[in-house]
């Protein structure tokens, strides 16, 4: 990592169907080797069994999921005297964004459908009805910051 200066964050392009910049990044997650045209594949798929299954606008389902699996408390590791103590801190909303999507993405890998649309859609589902071992990640999550709530004085 730099000590100069902070990265530049990359522009990109919102996604050809939605014109959505979050269904892009969240393709970008999905994407494997670089096969773009392969993970489009996979996301309009799970979109277009998500709107045949429940009747609605699969991109609010989406954002509806997004919003129930991001994180509001995370821990981190504090060193303070030959101690570690793990510090419940506030979560930045461009990593509550990524962390999201990076756990949708591994709960969907870790169901046991066919398919990836199918695992994807699924999960999808789950999480717009706080279902699902997505929100049960961020659930756990929030549960250990509450946990060491006591350790909150070290925050920096």
């Amino acid at each position: 990592m730099s000590r100069r200066h902070r990265a530049e964050k990359r522009e990109i392009n919102p996604d050809p169907k939605f014109g959505d910049l979050v269904i892009t990044k969240f393709m970008n997650a999905v994407m494997y080797h670089g096969k773009k045209s392969t993970a489009e594949r996979i996301v309009y798929g799970a979109f277009d069994i998500v709107e045949t299954r429940t009747k609605q606008e699969p991109v609010t389902i989406f954002h509806q999921a997004l919003d129930n699996i991001a994180p509001h408390v995370e821990v981190r590791s504090r060193r303070v005297g030959g101690a570690t103590y793990q510090v419940p801190v506030d979560v930045r909303p461009e990593r509550r964004q990524a962390l999201a999507i990076r756990w949708l993405i591994n709960a969907a890998r870790g169901r046991n459908e066919t398919t990836m649309i199918d695992r994807l859609s699924g999960e999808l589902m789950d999480a717009s009805n706080n279902r699902g071992s997505a929100v049960k990640k961020r659930e756990d999550t929030h549960r250990m910051a509450e946990a060491n709530r006591a350790f909150s004085h070290y925050r920096w």
